[in-house]
Order: structure tokens, then C-alpha cells, then sequence
């Protein structure tokens, strides 16, 4: 089925005008990125050239994705827009909500008890706006949209930061906040600071144990966490054209962990490939016919110096498996210098559980590459030593896995086949140790691997791999096995070796038909409704605006040390519940940062008691006094998911600054759209000046302007008093957010 397909046609016939009149504008070739941006400039008859990474641009996205842990506080929003439905195409999906802890259909069967007022609210809010809705076990969102939305040249904005998957198809595809998401849906302009670019050229081609997957974590470990920071990855090269589509998906999903912008590949047959397999020939066909126009112009690839910001180059041919962490997505190490670095640094050498799945490696041929791995423990007679969970990524893969034999496979030894949804990957695991607090380790095929992310357990060491060597792992047991090269004792006392994985990058039979969990908008004419006295959804009231007022004498409400994510900020898990409903959820604030002055999380000094209380607690009390605060933090403060709630929640316990050593791109967006003042230090030793018992002030905002410097004013317990410069990246709309109060609130 081809969804919203007239817009499709619209679009598709109108594309190659747009990226003639692009290239005419620019005067110059165009990477792929800049014709796909400039071609969805809000304002059509712009004739401007933007700067890179200087100029804030307005555009007109195509469609808006949010999963059900976001479409909640985005829809809360939306409803206060005062439209009667979405001006853009919009889907919901139901993958966040669902626990691991029994198995698919038990699971499913329990979230759909459990949030059933939750559920109601989205697919009653969807069916009203003309919003599509995917039913819980559907699938992972951007495995759904990559099956049924994603499309070459399109651009998308998404209330997930892993929405970045839908570059695999050549689409620019963007994680955002909620109040993102609701701009486009009130079919207002867009805003982003015009990305600087990031070639990468791949050549040779992969072959033996390495995957797609190890591309990426490759490339986190040259970028960092923060490398690829506004900025657009953009892959192009002979070994770009030799992965296949979900294994491009693979890739592009995992940008979000070097904090880039979105990234993407050049449209070509491994693409068209799966828009045929997955029923949209259509699609297929109408890029087939302007394929130039969703490619790089030839200039780019024959000097693609003169074109980006940064090349990077990766040979695909040299490329060994790479496995990364632990508690940090970009700590790469290449399969052949891991054992040493476990023992080095001693690590839990017994591996306790293999995790396959989440949105970057669900699809059909990361399940095949698996799946053959494990197939050769039962042929050869080897026991698999630890614990398998499996994901798979929609209800349309799963079906197409049972009915190949591979879901029978992985049950064959041991591994336990949960929900189509993000499960273990984002805390929802009900994991049942013998002590959640002990030093263990795990590998996963996922994204993130923060502390206490998966099972809110500090001492999992977690390890990002491939599918398969995750597979692999879990045979083995142990953290120090090498496929490559290790052997394994089977059943009968023999050494043997595991052989390379193999698979299929699409199923030769084509995909299974099951139920897709879709539900088409129907209009819903009754009031949506919400109790004042739930627990789980609560309507929104606007933020207050500024008063016009300098921000003066706000007490340290705590200094995180260290590396401070949304997982820290607002922890998901069982956290994830409360995401509709922002008072109760603001109970969880900053309890996952660690406080600089006393090493513990969650406990920071009240100047009101003279005691110490959780963070949460304390911005409380000085609320309820009218009292603001301010938070410091170090680099890369935000880094991690979409979720705005990191923001809201602040914002709600009246805390007014966020002082930091410098942002993550999307939460610094979101603490501007929710009325927050984001400052970085202008001398970032400044953060050392800062005392437990401090009261500060931010100074200038009488005359906040664009590129003018504010001045904070530290007051210490001795009475001394010193003060430093601090930066903002602030235009002029946005200031006018801030003075609004919120970004709605100027609308």
C-alpha cells in the first residue's frame, strides 16, 4: 500500500524544477543534503544562499512521525493549536509503552492493559487530526516508516531522535521536540540552523563478519558523541551503492549518536530494490525517472573537497566488526583489540545477555545475518551460554521471519522472541537478576548504551555491536570471543569454529502478510476528553511569560559533572508512563546527573533547609517560595533522545537557566521552545568557579539580542562576588520565544 500517494505525485513532479532553480540560486552544484533543503524551503520564491552553520532557515517539511511516548506531550500541544487537522501527513506509533518481560503476545496483551487511557487518548487525538495510528506490536517506529513512509528526496521531521533511519531511502529525516513537530502540523515554517556538511566516502565493499552496523560505530568512534553536531553526514562512494537499503538505515539511525543532524545516502537500485519489495513500485518508479535529481550533481563526487565541511573516508573492504562502550556510544574498539581492552580495564568478562533488535538493526537482513549464526550452534552442536532476546522490528519482518524459519531458530536456542517495540533498548526491560545493583555485561544490537539505560542497573556494562556478533557473543558467553578466530567446544568435546554470517538483504520469498496494526484516521467529531484526575495525562497550561526582568540571585540547583544526557535529565524505564502528564513526570528531573560537589545522583543542597534533598524535591520547595534556579552543566548537556519533556520539566519546577559548557543540538532547541534560557560559558574553565552554595544571576536581557553576550554574576558563601561572560545562539525569533514564555505562546 502506498500511503498519501497524491502528495507523492505533487511532490515527485515538481522536485526537479525545484533543485534547477536550487542549483541557479546557489550557483553551484549541490550535494544531495543542500537539494533536498533547498527544495523544501518554506518560502518557494527564496532566491537566498544560506551559510552554513551560521543561518537559521525556515522550511516546509513533508510529514511528521512521533511514537507514543512523545505524541503524547506533541499532541497535549497540538490540541491547544486550534486546528481542526494536521496540514502535513502524520502517524502515531504505539512502540514505546511495551515492556519485555514474558514474550510478544503476553507482553502485548499486558501493555494494552495497562495503558489502555494512554492508547485510547492517541488513537482518539489521531483519528480526530487525520493522524494514521499503528496499534501497539505494529512495530518499532522507524522500521514502520522506512516500510511504509520514508521516500528518496522527501524531508521528515520526527518526535524521535533515531528518526535520522529514513536516510537509508534518501530522505532527510530529522529528530525533534514535540513543539517542532506541532509547527509543522499547523502548517507553519520550520526553523533549523542550516546544517554544515559531513561527506563520507565509502569504498571496497563489506564482506565476512562485518556489517553496516560497523560503519557506524566506526565512525562514532572517529566523530565522538558530539562531532557531528549540526551538521548533515552525507555517505556517498562505490561501497555506499553496495549496501542495501536497511543496512544504509542502519547507518543513518545511528548519526544521532554523534549528534548530527540527520544523515543520509544518494538514491539507487538498492533502494528502489526495497520500495518494490515492500509494495511501493510507484514510489519506486517516479525516482527512477528523476534519479540525477536525488544524487549528489557529478562535481560533488569528482572533488567532494570543494563540497563539504569535512571528508571522511572508510574502506568498506578493511572494515573489521567493531563493538562499542561501554557508557558511551562513540568508545569504539575493533573486534581484534577487545579482548585485551576487557581485560585491561576489567570489564565482566562473562557476557549475560545477548539483545537483538531496537530501530537500528530490526529488519529483515539483520535478522537473516542472526539468525544464520545461530542456526550454526544447533548444526554444530554448540550451546549457546547465555541468555536471547529478540525484537524484531514490525509485525511485517516477524512474519516474514517465522514463516523462514529463523523465529523457530532463535527459540531453538534459548532466546525468548518480545514484542515488535523498542523493549530493552529504551529501559522497558523487566529484567529478573539475582541482584540489579551487581557488576554484569551485556551486548546489544542497539543504540545507546548510558548507564542504568537498559535495566536501571549502574554496573551493566553495556556493549553496542552488530546483530550478528551480538549472536555470536551470546553463543560464547564471554565477552573476550572472536569469531574471526576463536574456537568453541560443542556437545561433543570437539573444537569448532563459527562460519561467517550470511543472509539476504530481502527475503527471496517476498515479505509475509500479517496484520499491519494500521488504523486510518476516521475523524472522530466527539471532545476529546481528559480526567483531572489521572495519573497518566494532564492538559497543558501555558508556561508564564518573561517579566521583563533581569534573572537575579537563583540559587545552584545542582552542577552536573561528567556526561549528562535526557536519560539523566528525565529518565525513561518506568519513567515512561508518566510522559502525558508533566507534574508527575517532573519528578524525576536531573535524578539521574551526578552532583559535582558530593558524587551522588539525586541528592543536592536545599539553601532553604540547609539539608539535602532530591533535585526534583528541592526546585520544588523553591518554587512554591517563587524562587527560580539555575542548572550547570558540563559538555554536550542534552545529548541523547528527543524528548522534550527534558526540557518541560525545568521549565515547570521554574528553573530558568541552563549554564553549560555547550549543548546537544535538538535539546537546546527544545529548552528555547519552552521558554528556557540556554547559555554556554564563554570561558569554559568558568564551570570551576561555580560553588555548591553559589547564587547566581544572568544580566543583559534587557537588551537580548542576537550574537550579544550576556553576563553572569556569581555570588559565593564567603560574600565575595566574581562574574564571567556567557554565549547564546539566540535569534530573533527566538528571543521572542523566550520572552513569550514559550514557543506557543507567541504563536
Amino acid at each position: 500500500m502506498v500511503h498519501d500517494i497524491e502528495m507523492l505525485k505533487r511532490f515527485y513532479s515538481t522536485f526537479t524544477d525545484r533543485v534547477f532553480i536550487s542549483r541557479k540560486n546557489v550557483g553551484r552544484s549541490l550535494t544531495l543534503a543542500e537539494k533536498i533543503l533547498y527544495a523544501h524551503l518554506f518560502d518557494e520564491n527564496q532566491e537566498t544562499s544560506y551559510k552554513r552553520g551560521e543561518d537559521y532557515v525556515n522550511f516546509r517539511p513533508d510529514r511528521v512521525a512521533m511514537q507514543d511516548a512523545t505524541a503524547q506531550m506533541a499532541l497535549l500541544q497540538f490540541m491547544n493549536a486550534g486546528k481542526e487537522k494536521s496540514a502535513v501527513p502524520a502517524t502515531v506509533h504505539c512502540d514505546h509503552l511495551i515492556q519485555a518481560y514474558k514474550g510478544a503476545s503476553e507482553d502485548v496483551e499486558t501493555a494494552n492493559v495497562t495503558n489502555r487511557e494512554v492508547y485510547d487518548f492517541l488513537r482518539d487525538v489521531s483519528s480526530k487530526y487525520g493522524i494514521g495510528f499503528w496499534k501497539p506490536g505494529a512495530g518499532i517506529i522507524h522500521q514502520v516508516v522506512l516500510e511504509n513512509y520514508a521516500f528518496p528526496g522527501g524531508m521528515m521531521v520526527g518526535t524521535d531522535s533515531h528518526t535520522p533511519n529514513a536516510g537509508g531511502l534518501g530522505m532527510i529525516a530529522i529528530g525533534v521536540g514535540g513543539a517542532d513537530a506541532v509547527d509543522v502540523m499547523t502548517g507553519m515554517e520550520w526553523e533549523l540552523k542550516m546544517p554544515k556538511l559531513i561527506g563520507v566516502k565509502l569504498t571496497g565493499k563489506l564482506s565476512g563478519w562485518a556489517s553496516p552496523k560497523d560503519v557506524i560505530l566506526k565512525l562514532a568512534g572517529i566523530l565522538t558523541v558530539k562531532g557531528g553536531t549540526n551538521a548533515i553526514i552525507e555517505y556517498f562512494g562505490e561501497g555506499a551503492t553496495s549496501l542495501s537499503a536497511t543496512g544504509k538505515a542502519t547507518i543513518c539511525n545511528m548519526g544521532a549518536e554523534v549528534g548530527a543532524t540527520t544523515s543520509l545516502f544518494a538514491y539507487d537500485a538498492q533502494i528502489s530494490d526495497y520500495l518494490r519489495a515492500t509494495e511501493r513500485a510507484e514510489i519506486a518508479d517516479m525516482a527512477d525517472a528523476i534519479v540525477t535529481d536525488l544524487q549528489a550533481d557529478p562535481e560533488v563526487y569528482a572533488n567532494p573537497e570543494n563540497y563539504f565541511d569535512r571528508i571522511i573516508e572508510i574502506d568498506l573492504s578493511a572494515l573489521e566488526p567493531y563493538i562499542n562502550g561501554p557508557f558511551t556510544p562513540d568508545a569504539a574498539t575493533p573486534i581484534s583489540e577487545f579482548a585485551a581492552k576487557v581485560i585491561a580495564n576489567d570489564y565482566p568478562r562473562k557476557m549475560e545477555v545477548g539483545l537483538i533488535g531496537s530501530c537500528t538493526n530490526s529488519s529483515y537482513q539483520d535478522i537473516s545475518r542472526a539468525a544464520s549464526v545461530a542456526r550454526q550452534a544447533i548444526e554444530k552442536k554448540i550451546k549457546a551460554e547465555a541468555p536471547l532476546i529478540v525484537n524484531p522490528g514490525s509485525e511485517r519482518v516477524y512474519q516474514t521471519a517465522l514463516r523462514d524459519g529463523m523465529i523457530e531458530t532463535f527459540e531453538s536456542v534459548g532466546g525468548t522472541i518480545m514484542a515488535n517495540a523498542c523493549g530493552p533498548c529504551i529501559g522497558q526491560w523487566k529484567r529478573i537478576t539475582d541482584d540489579p545493583t551487581r557488576k554484569n555485561a551485556i551486548v546489544t544490537s542497539f543504540n545507546r548504551n548510558f548507564a542504568k539505560r537498559a535495566d536501571g542497573n549502574p554496573n551493566t556494562y553495556a556493549f553496542v555491536a552488530s546483530p550478528e556478533l551480538t549472536m555470536a557473543l551470546t553463543i560464547a558467553g564471554d565477552l573476550c570471543f572472536n569469531p574471526m578466530k576463536d574456537k568453541l567446544t560443542n556437545a561433543d568435546g570437539e573444537q569448532v569454529m563459527l562460519d561467517e554470517p550470511k543472509g539476504e538483504n530481502l527475503p527471496i520469498k517476498g515479505f509475509a502478510q500479517g496484520d499491519s496494526g494500521y488504523m486510518a484516521p476516521a475523524g472522530a467529531a466527539t471532545e476529546i476528553k481528559i480526567d483531572p484526575a489521572s495519573t497518566r495525562l494532564q492538559a497543558l497550561q501555558p508556561f508564564p511569560a518573561w517579566d521583563g526582568n533581569e534573572l537575579l540571585n537563583m540559587p545552584l540547583l545542582i552542577k552536573a559533572q561528567g556526561k549528562c544526557t535526557t536519560d539523566h535529565i528525565s529518565m525513561a524505564g518506568p519513567w515512561l508512563r508518566f510522559r502525558g502528564h508533566l507534574e508527575n513526570i517532573s519528578d524525576n528531573m536531573l535524578m539521574g546527573a551526578v552532583n559535582a560537589f558530593n558524587g551522588k545522583t539525586n541528592t543536592v543542597y536545599n539553601r532553604l533547609s540547609g539539608e539535602y534533598g532530591a533535585v526534583s524535591a528541592v526546585a520544588k520547595q523553591y518554587k512554591t517560595e517563587g524562587i527560580s534556579s539555575i542548572v550547570v552543566a558540563e559538555e554536550n548537556y542534552g545529548e541523547g533522545s528527543s524528548r522534550e519533556h527534558a526540557a518541560m520539566e525545568p521549565r515547570f519546577l521554574n528553573v530558568r537557566v541552563i549554564l553549560a559548557k555547550s549543548f546537544a543540538r535538538i535539546h537546546e532547541t527544545n529548552l528555547k521552545k519552552q521558554g528556557m534560557l540556554a547559555v554556554t560559558f564563554a570561558n569554559k574553565e568558568d564551570y570551576d568557579r561555580i560553588q555548591e552554595h553559589d547564587i547566581i544571576s544572568i544580566v543583559g536581557l534587557g537588551s537580548f539580542a542576537p550574537g550579544r553576550s550576556l553576563m553572569a554574576i556569581v555570588k559565593h558563601e564567603d560574600g565575595k562576588q566574581e562574574s564571567f561572560e556567557v554565549l547564546h545562539t539566540y535569534n530573533q525569533q527566538q528571543i521572542g520565544w523566550f520572552r513569550a514564555g514559550s514557543a506557543l505562546n507567541s504563536k
